[in-house]
């Protein structure tokens, strides 16, 4: 995900995007502590891609506001 895109994206749609990252979170940390997950850089691709969408998210609201 880059961020090119969603700052193309209106709010909703990020936090859609942003819901969507956190159950894949969850679910990507749970097959973590069961020894089930094999591709273990997908957490690390995950969790950057929710600070995008956070990122994304505050500048909208900051342009919102200001």
């Amino acid at each position: 995900m880059k961020m090119q895109d969603l700052e193309q994206k209106d709010v909703a749609s990020c936090q859609a995007e942003l819901l969507g990252l956190l159950e894949e979170q969850f679910k990507l940390r749970m097959q973590h502590a069961t020894g089930q997950l094999a591709n273990t850089t997908r957490l690390r691709s995950v969790r950057r891609d929710i600070a995008r969408v956070r990122t994304a998210l505050t500048a909208k609201n900051g342009a919102k506001n200001g």
